[in-house]
């Protein structure tokens, strides 16, 4: 029989007198806070050691943000452009220089072209489709470092299921616990999507829902530019009657339970519960998290700096979560793989939208979060990356995947393509690799994109070949590659 030691509380309001019978009953489950966060704390106890600590780039990143460009942006017309090339292989855009001497980023690109001396270009990422001609996936590889075992003719692929392997952000904050009331993992501000097939590669999978992102995926259509001023986010403020007094009470009358519970005690001290519920109960009581997604506390200058829309607005939030401490930031370029207007999918009307869509958001954006980033002194300790699951055919007009391309489209190319990579060490205005004169292929030192993983994972002080036991108890590897330790300084 469990005896509640006290008296019964009278005044909710008075912190000093006892235990309710109404706690009693709400003692036990997510409803004493009416929210399930304390199982994203649950099982974050991996300390690793490794052969690779202390080899150039180890461990020098606190935090991890991904750009994601979903949807696989033209490299072509980007950040690689190609001269003395013929008509159905140049881009319609013109060159223009950068910081870095000698090197070119298409006009589309102003901005950044300004800044490229914060970070390093990989020119040569690539790897040999077998199956992963289309984006699910492609994305489901990048972000897990496995491929899929089921893939139709078309790349579409099952829903996202607890055999999946994890997303590199969720075995990040399982091996690298947080010790400081902030949300560890947050992806934002849409899901990875193909077609009807939602979040694939965007999970914990089998390591379990307690390392899943924290998803901040706002109301409103992809193309809807406000929809950061519409932010929701009930799940972390209290509820209007539970404020951090009562919260702190409850927590004591399941501490009081527990003590007269040796034998459940003894049976799940492993677990550390009282190590996960504090730590929920601190994120809420806290407000530090509510507080970085107060977008508004940001100048109505440094907004219109970044962009008024959501890929732009999305970034500044990043840098603030970052900032509140948040361990992996992961942002889905906002808009779904295979669409058209405002999409890295150019298979049709490539001139037009990258120049008035995709290309100058992400322009303003990027730029900004880097200059942003590196004013503050976060960058040293922010590893920085942003790539697409592919790039685009260098030939224009020509289908590689099934699909039909316009005279001005490109298809899918995970042959060559180029992605960035900053901050933690990484060195500055460096390009690594390079692709042949058509853009084709890598003509030096390629990068597969488990390598750019497993250079991640090194980054945050992971060995990449650090085991981890899927649904079946079956012994893998975080990723099967190495780092690319020539990318740090």
């Amino acid at each position: 029989m469990f005896r509640i030691p006290g008296a019964l509380g009278k005044d909710l309001c008075d912190k000093d007198l006892g235990m309710t019978r109404r706690d009693i009953l709400r003692v036990g489950g997510a409803s004493m806070m009416g929210l399930t966060l304390n199982g994203m704390f649950r099982a974050q106890a991996a300390s690793v050691n490794s052969a690779a600590a202390g080899r150039v780039g180890w461990g020098k990143a606190k935090h991890v943000l991904m750009i994601y460009l979903q949807g696989g942006p033209s490299h072509l017309d980007l950040w690689d452009p190609k001269e003395n090339v013929p008509d159905k292989v140049r881009s319609v855009f013109k060159t223009i220089p950068t910081k870095v001497p000698g090197h070119h980023f298409t006009e589309i690109l102003p901005q950044l072209a300004k800044v490229n001396d914060k970070f390093t270009m990989i020119n040569s990422m690539s790897y040999t489709p077998n199956g992963l001609f289309n984006h699910t996936a492609a994305i489901y590889q990048i972000m897990t470092g496995y491929t899929t075992d089921k893939v139709s003719p078309s790349g579409q692929l099952e829903p996202p299921n607890a055999k999946d392997y994890p997303n590199f952000g969720s075995n990040i904050i399982r091996l690298k616990p947080m010790d400081e009331p902030m949300l560890p993992f947050v992806m934002l501000p849409r899901p990875l999507q193909e077609s009807n097939v939602v979040g694939k590669g965007g999970s914990a999978g089998f390591l379990g829902k307690s390392y899943d992102p924290y998803t901040l995926f706002p109301d409103g259509d992809d193309l809807d530019m406000g929809k950061m001023d519409r932010i929701k986010i009930e799940d972390l403020q209290l509820r209007p009657d539970l404020f951090s007094v009562r919260l702190q009470r409850r927590a004591k009358l399941r501490d009081a339970i527990n003590d007269q519970m040796p034998t459940i005690e003894a049976a799940v001290k492993d677990l550390s519960l009282d190590s996960y519920y504090d730590q929920a109960l601190n994120l809420i009581a806290s407000g530090r998290a509510r507080d970085a997604f107060a977008l508004d506390r940001e100048s109505p200058k440094l907004r219109d700096r970044y962009g008024r829309n959501t890929f732009g607005q999305s970034c500044m939030l990043a840098r603030r979560l970052i900032e509140a401490g948040t361990r992996v930031v992961e942002l889905i370029w906002p808009k779904v793989a295979n669409s058209d207007n405002h999409s890295w999918d150019h298979h049709v009307g490539l001139t037009q939208r990258m120049k008035n869509q995709s290309g100058p958001m992400l322009d303003q954006g990027l730029s900004a979060l880097f200059e942003d980033l590196d004013s503050s002194g976060l960058l040293d300790e922010t590893l920085v990356v942003a790539l697409g699951e592919f790039g685009r055919s260098p030939e224009k007009g020509v289908s590689t995947s099934g699909n039909g391309n316009s005279a001005d489209g490109r298809d899918h190319w995970p042959y060559c393509y180029t992605a960035i990579i900053g901050g933690a060490g990484i060195k500055r205005g460096y390009i690594h690799g390079k692709s042949d004169k058509t853009g084709s292929s890598p003509a030096e030192e390629p990068v597969h994109p488990t390598e750019l993983l497993a250079t991640i994972y090194h980054a945050v002080g992971i060995d990449p070949e650090t085991i981890v036991h899927n649904h079946l108890n079956q012994p893998r590897e975080l990723v099967k590659a190495k780092p690319v330790t020539k990318l740090f300084a």
